[in-house]
């Protein structure tokens, strides 16, 4: 700055108030302010950091009073996301522990459910590998602010969540024949634990690995015509497999745990596995378990160890397509980008064999972040399947015994 420009703004100063202090500014404070403001921060975080970061559109209206500092550092942190847990209590009315014995093993599955009231539709879940039953649970809750009288019922698979193999195998079966037996199963034991007279209506949902299994429930015919429909989330034979080469490189750069139950849930935000704060802090608590004997800054570590799963990956996803086209039942497609379908799906879908919805805004856990989207197309989607809703013309037989003329 010249000395006739410094003089100048001595001059102009000089000519303020004494009560209004003059306004510091750095701009390297200022740029290190709005750092904290992250791009993809969701829209269900706290409303400081909402409204912080919308401010800017609304600047105009804005009348500072003569003593406001507008570039002094705020008090606290207002935009700093809250990380606590989400009780499961928050979205089911109970949880399962389901028995099955065989030679080798006693499987305890463990189910999160809301049952069906009257003829309402009960909507069974299915996650993916590594994933809980939780997956669902913000998902599900939109699904019965819709259809309040709705059922819910969300397992967790063999060697997730809160299902127990004792004594536990070097290996855990996790074959697509296996799971799928074990979905028939839970069904079947809920259904007598429950005391339900009959099966209610069924409407199958899985995600990933999930939707492997549901497609193959429903392609074996073993549930009959409880089966309502199915929906498969974010998952394609041609793209899943292709994937699968890449899976250990994935793996390799996930941490090997956290310090802390939240610092995990922020991780996934962080890194958009899943890009929604309340399905994280829901769902990721789940998918963790703590080990007290580890002294190291790492002690929750991963439930599921996903990398010795390997041996199953080729078989979940092999003739996925052609089942899914196949079975009985409506059919519903969620993606997130329509580059996942294949040829056989693309063909189907010109076809009409099937309802297909794409929210390329989602990444791979579509469910989780975009629960309320994903919610009105499956509950869409039940309402055009519904054969409770239909009205059906009497039979002419049944008229000629009532002494109608026909």
């Amino acid at each position: 700055m010249s000395d006739l420009q410094r003089a100048f703004a001595k001059a102009k100063l000089s000519s303020y108030p004494a009560t209004m202090p003059p306004i510091p500014f750095q701009e390297a404070d200022e740029d290190e302010e709005m750092d904290h403001f992250s791009s993809d921060l969701p829209a269900d975080d706290d409303s400081s950091s909402a409204s912080s970061a919308s401010s800017a559109s609304s600047t105009g209206t804005i009348i500072p009073s003569q003593n406001q500092n507008l570039f002094a550092r705020p008090q606290g942190s207002p935009n700093k996301r809250i990380m606590d847990q989400i009780p499961w209590t928050t979205y089911f009315e109970r949880e399962l522990f389901l028995e099955s014995t065989t030679e080798a093993n006693t499987i305890v599955h463990h189910a999160y459910l809301t049952s069906p009231v009257g003829n309402a539709p009960l909507f069974v879940t299915h996650h993916g590998a590594g994933s809980s039953g939780l997956s669902f649970a913000v998902m599900t809750a939109e699904i019965r602010k819709r259809l309040p009288s709705a059922g819910v019922l969300s397992l967790d698979a063999r060697g997730h969540g809160a299902t127990t193999v004792t004594p536990e195998p070097d290996i855990m079966d996790l074959s697509l024949g296996t799971l799928s037996g074990d979905l028939i199963s839970v069904l079947s034991k809920a259904k007598t634990q429950m005391g339900w007279e009959e099966m209610p209506l069924l409407v199958l949902i899985g995600h990933s690995l999930g939707g492997a299994v549901v497609t193959d429930v429903a392609k074996s015919g073993k549930l009959g015509n409880s089966v309502l429909g199915y929906a498969v989330l974010d998952v394609v034979e041609g793209s899943a497999i292709d994937a699968l080469q890449s899976m250990q490189t994935y793996l390799s750069t996930r941490p090997a745990g956290f310090p802390s139950l939240e610092s995990g849930i922020e991780w996934h935000i962080r890194s958009r596995t899943i890009r929604n704060s309340i399905s994280a802090r829901t769902s990721v608590p789940a998918l963790l378990k703590h080990d007290p004997a580890l002294r190291s800054s790492r002690s929750w570590t991963w439930q599921t160890d996903l990398a010795a799963t390997q041996p199953f990956w080729e078989g979940w996803f092999v003739g996925l397509s052609k089942k899914f086209l196949e079975a009985r039942g409506g059919k519903l497609l969620l993606l997130a980008g329509t580059d996942r379908l294949d040829k056989e799906l693309i063909i189907g879908q010109m076809q009409g064999k099937y309802a297909l919805q794409v929210f390329p805004e989602a990444g791979h856990f579509v469910h989780e972040d975009l629960p309320e989207k994903t919610a009105m197309v499956i509950v869409d989607f039940y309402k055009r399947n519904d054969r409770s809703a239909l009205v059906l013309p009497p039979k002419v037989s049944d008229m000629l015994r009532a002494g109608k003329k026909v």
